[in-house]
């Protein structure tokens, strides 16, 4: 089993950074493909970032790229989110996710292990 357990969400302006942090235990995630979702009220849960196990291939959602960063450490066992140029429409719950696969596949049904989530408010 894994447990991922977010941190860093909070209120923001926009324009404004965040970092979200995602950290794993229970097994490390060092083999595994690590991803972001988010759901904003009223909405269905979307793919937000992706990370293949080594850090070398990474997956952005149009919506962010050139916006947002995801990154990991293995020796850490966590992965990151740099959110920067944040805008009113990236208010959502903030999900961290983990599949088995060494690759990401920007489908929520492909991810095994789900975080239970961190808040992100963008304000203008």
């Amino acid at each position: 089993q894994v447990q991922l357990v977010e941190s860093g969400g909070g209120l923001v302006q926009a324009g404004g950074s965040l970092r979200l942090s995602c950290a794993a235990s229970g097994r490390t995630v060092s083999n595994y493909a690590m991803g972001w979702f988010r759901q904003a009220p009223g909405k269905e849960r979307e793919v937000v970032s992706g990370i293949n196990w080594s850090g070398t291939s990474t997956y952005y959602a149009d919506s962010v790229k050139g916006r947002f960063t995801i990154s990991r450490d293995n020796v850490a066992n966590t992965v990151y989110l740099q959110m920067n140029s944040l805008k009113l429409e990236d208010t959502a719950v903030y999900y961290c996710a983990a599949t088995l696969r060494p690759s990401f596949r920007a489908t929520s049904y492909s991810m095994d292990y789900w975080g239970k989530g961190t808040l992100v408010t963008v304000s203008s």
